[in-house]
C-alpha cells in the first residue's frame, strides 16, 4: 500500500507540473500568428513558424530521452522547462520574425522532454497501471489547453509583453515547484552502471524502419500514424468548417473547446474503467477504430439547407433557431469519435511500448517514438493542406484509411505485452 501511495504522489506532482507547463505553452500559441502578422508574415510563414516547434522537438526528443536514461528524468524535465522560460522571454520582447522563430526553436528544443515525461510515468507506475497514469497525465495537460488561451488573452492588458512575461514567470514558479516536490523516478544506480553507446538514438530510429515487424517498431508506427492523422485533421478542420458550415474565427473556438473537454473527461473518467474492462491491446484497437470512423464520417457531414422549411414541416414544434442547431448534431457526434479514439489509443500504445523495451532504454525509445510522431506532425498537416486544396473530403478519407491500416499493425501484440506472472511456490514437503 505504501508503494502504491508513493506512485500516486509521484504521478500527482508530475501532473501538476505538466498542467502548469501546458498552461504557459497555450498562453502563447494562439497569439503567435497575430504577432507574426504584425511583422508582415503571410500564411506560409505563419505555417513555418508553427511547424518550427515540431521540427526542433523531434530533433531534440532522442537526445532528451538518452540524457534522462543516463542522468535521470527530474534534471531533464527541469532543464527543459528552463528552455521554455527563456523562449517565453524571447517571445515577449521579439520585435522581428527571426526572434519569433528563435523563440519557437528554443521552446521546441525544450519540448522534446515529452518523451521524458512518458518515461517518468513508466518508471513510477506499475506496468498494469501505466496506461491509466498516462491517461490522467493527458487529462491534466488537456485542462492546461483549456485554461492557457484564456490567461494569455487576459495578460494582454499588460501590453504586448504581458503574455510572454506572464508565461515565463509561471514557468519559473513551475521549475521551483518541480525542484522541491518532483522526485527522481529513475533507478540511478542502474543508470550510472549503464554504458553510453554513441549513435544509439540513430540506430534505434533506423531499426524502427528496418525491423518494422518487431513489437516496439510496430507500436511506434501506430503512434506516429495516429498522431499524424489527428494533427493533419486539425490543420484543415477550420477550413472545412468554414467552407461547409460557415464557421468563422469568432466561433471556431467552440469546436476546439468541445474536443478538448471530451478528451479531458475521457482520459480522466472513462479510460480507467475501459482499461479494466478491455485491457490495453483491445482498447487500443477500439481507439484506432473510433479515430478512423470519426475521420471517415466528418467529410459526409452537411448543414441543413433550409432550416425554416424543415421547421414548418415539423409543424412549428421547434423554432427555426433550434432546427438550425440540429445541423451540428451529426457533426458533433462524428467529431466526438476523434477525442475518444485518441484517448483510447495513445496512452495504451505508449504503455505497451514501455512493456516491450527494457527499463534502461525507455527514455531512448520514448524519444524515438516522439521523433517519429514529430515527423508525422510536420508532414501530415502539409499533406492534408495540399489534399484539401484539391478536394475537401480527400484528407479526411486518406487519414481514415491510414489509421484503419494501423489496426493490422497491432495484430498479435497481446503475447508481447501481457504482464508476466510470478511462478507459484512449490508446496511444502
Amino acid at each position: 500500500m505504501a508503494s502504491r501511495n508513493t506512485d500516486v504522489a509521484k504521478l500527482t506532482v508530475l501532473m501538476i507540473t505538466a498542467f502548469i507547463d501546458m498552461v504557459g505553452t497555450l498562453m502563447i500559441l494562439p497569439l503567435m500568428p497575430f504577432y507574426a502578422e504584425s511583422f508582415g508574415a503571410n500564411g506560409l510563414v505563419v505555417g513555418l513558424l508553427v511547424s518550427s516547434f515540431s521540427v526542433a522537438q523531434l530533433l531534440s526528443a532522442p537526445m532528451w530521452g538518452r540524457f534522462s536514461d543516463r542522468y535521470g528524468r527530474r534534471p531533464a524535465l527541469i532543464v527543459g522547462m528552463t528552455a521554455s522560460a527563456i523562449a517565453y522571454v524571447v517571445f515577449a520582447y521579439a520585435n522581428s520574425l527571426w526572434l519569433l522563430f528563435l523563440s519557437r526553436l528554443i521552446q521546441g528544443s525544450g519540448g522534446g522532454t515529452v518523451s521524458v515525461i512518458q518515461a517518468y510515468v513508466a518508471d513510477a507506475v506499475k506496468p498494469d497501471q501505466r496506461a491509466k497514469g498516462l491517461g490522467w497525465l493527458s487529462a491534466a495537460t488537456n485542462a492546461g489547453v483549456a485554461l492557457g488561451p484564456v490567461l494569455g488573452s487576459k495578460a494582454l492588458v499588460f501590453g504586448s509583453h504581458g503574455p510572454g512575461l506572464t508565461a515565463a514567470i509561471l514557468c519559473v514558479l513551475n521549475i521551483g515547484f518541480a525542484f522541491k516536490y518532483l522526485v527522481e523516478s529513475r533507478d540511478m544506480v542502474e543508470a550510472k552502471s549503464s554504458v553510453h553507446v554513441p549513435g544509439r538514438s540513430f540506430k534505434a530510429a533506423v531499426r524502427v524502419v528496418t525491423h518494422s515487424s518487431e513489437p516496439a517498431p510496430r507500436l511506434i508506427w501506430i503512434y506516429a500514424i495516429g498522431i499524424g492523422a489527428f494533427q493533419g485533421m486539425n490543420a484543415i478542420f477550420a477550413l472545412f468548417l468554414a467552407a461547409r458550415f460557415g464557421v468563422t474565427s469568432d466561433t471556431i473556438g467552440y469546436f476546439y473547446t468541445y474536443i478538448g473537454a471530451l478528451s479531458m473527461v475521457t482520459r480522466a473518467v472513462i479510460l480507467g474503467w475501459a482499461l479494466d474492462r478491455f485491457g490495453e491491446v483491445r482498447l487500443s484497437r477500439i481507439g484506432q477504430t473510433l479515430l478512423a470512423l470519426g475521420l471517415a464520417a466528418i467529410p459526409f457531414m452537411h448543414p441543413i439547407s433550409d432550416p425554416a422549411a424543415l421547421a414548418a414541416r415539423l409543424g412549428g414544434v421547434l423554432p427555426v433557431s433550434a432546427v438550425a442547431l440540429l445541423t451540428y448534431l451529426p457533426l458533433a457526434l462524428a467529431v466526438a469519435l476523434l477525442p475518444l479514439g485518441t484517448a483510447f489509443t495513445f496512452p495504451c500504445v505508449t504503455a505497451m511500448l514501455s512493456r516491450v523495451i527494457p527499463s534502461n532504454e525507455r527514455g531512448l525509445y520514448m524519444g524515438v517514438q516522439q521523433t517519429f510522431g514529430g515527423i508525422a506532425r510536420v508532414l501530415f498537416p502539409i499533406g492534408a493542406g495540399w489534399a484539401f486544396d484539391r478536394h475537401q473530403e480527400l484528407p479526411f478519407l486518406v487519414s481514415a484509411g491510414l489509421v484503419a491500416g494501423t489496426i493490422l499493425l497491432g495484430h498479435g501484440l497481446q503475447e508481447y505485452t501481457q504482464p508476466t506472472r510470478e511462478p507459484e511456490a512449490a508446496p511444502a514437503a
